[in-house]
């Protein structure tokens, strides 16, 4: 005779209790149900199609010990492993940030910037005896910006739309203070089938050599931009802090970036940096005051100033 259930649950119970169980966790309520898609392993139209299925015991234990932990502040990704960025599929832990939607901003404004490069007569002094353009990303991570710009390089697209960009033609450089995180970054880049990319561990800049041949004609970075004091940092406690917040009201990183930069951009190369959504003014400043031009900020999907572009001339 088959023992009775500790619990018999069945997912349109989890459902219904859906919103009540993230109001009280103050967590998003999508991540609950990917949760249990997660724990089930279906797919979502699992959760329409049946219903009335129940749970195994195994099942609802493993699916109320995650509950737990996001009461407790673990987002999903770190449950999961993973997170889904700019069409590709990212793994990710405590040693890397989660990918942002809104980080895809500034994937596509460098994606853009290239294409119309490409299609321009371009002002960036051509590298001599060497084929390849070069992409520096700082402060990698997971690698999510690294990964999909070179995967977009690689297939001689940008973005959906097709460009004159030779397949190939681009080395990306990723650069990232932690041993654990380049791991991270170089497990993600074999399982997303992206060779076109270098992975160095350096604070910065630091690492990196200042001659002509190893100049960029882009750079790249998503810096900790969080003011050190700003309440908000204690629901972000589960991920890295050092990779969230910075000195100097959360510009002391982006400053040394932007300052810092000169020796290792191409004349006529780009620089695009993610920030606070009120560190415009301040940013474009920066740039400016360094000697960048065409200078302009762009929009988050929630119309917040997200991302900086400039060129050096």
């Amino acid at each position: 005779m088959t023992a009775p259930k500790a619990v018999d649950m069945t997912v349109l119970q989890i459902k219904q209790q859906v919103v009540s169980t993230a109001t009280d966790a103050g967590i998003p309520k999508f991540w609950i149900t990917d949760w249990l898609l997660y724990v089930l392993a279906k797919p979502s139209a699992f959760l329409i199609m049946e219903e009335n299925y129940q749970l195994t015991d195994s099942e609802f234990e493993q699916f109320n010990a995650g509950v737990t932990k996001m009461q407790q502040g673990i987002p999903l990704a770190y449950l999961t492993g993973h997170q889904e960025f700019w069409s590709l599929n990212f793994n990710v832990n405590e040693h890397t940030l989660i990918p942002r939607p809104d980080t895809e901003i500034l994937v596509e404004q460098v994606l853009l910037w290239i294409k119309a490069q490409g299609n321009t007569e371009t002002t960036i002094e051509k590298p001599k005896n060497k084929a390849n353009k070069r992409l520096l990303d700082l402060g990698t991570g997971s690698g999510c910006i690294a990964i999909s710009i070179a995967h977009e390089l690689a297939q001689g697209s940008t973005g959906n739309t097709k460009t004159n960009v030779a397949k190939n033609s681009w080395q990306v450089v990723a650069v990232d203070v932690s041993a654990e995180a380049l791991e991270v970054a170089r497990h993600n880049a074999a399982v997303n089938n992206i060779t076109n990319i270098e992975f160095v561990q350096s604070s910065w800049y630091n690492e990196l050599p200042t001659n002509l041949e190893s100049l960029f004609d882009v750079i790249v970075s998503n810096p900790p931009y969080i003011d050190e004091s700003d309440e908000h940092l204690q629901r972000l406690q589960a991920e890295p802090i050092s990779a969230l917040s910075a000195a100097n009201n959360g510009l002391a990183d982006i400053e040394h970036i932007v300052q810092q930069s000169l020796p290792y951009l191409r004349a006529g190369g780009l620089l695009a940096i993610e920030h606070g959504f009120d560190q415009g003014a301040a940013v474009r400043q920066l740039f400016l005051d360094n000697g960048f031009d065409a200078v302009q900020t762009m929009q988050d999907f929630g119309g917040n100033e997200r991302v900086t572009l400039g060129q050096l001339f």
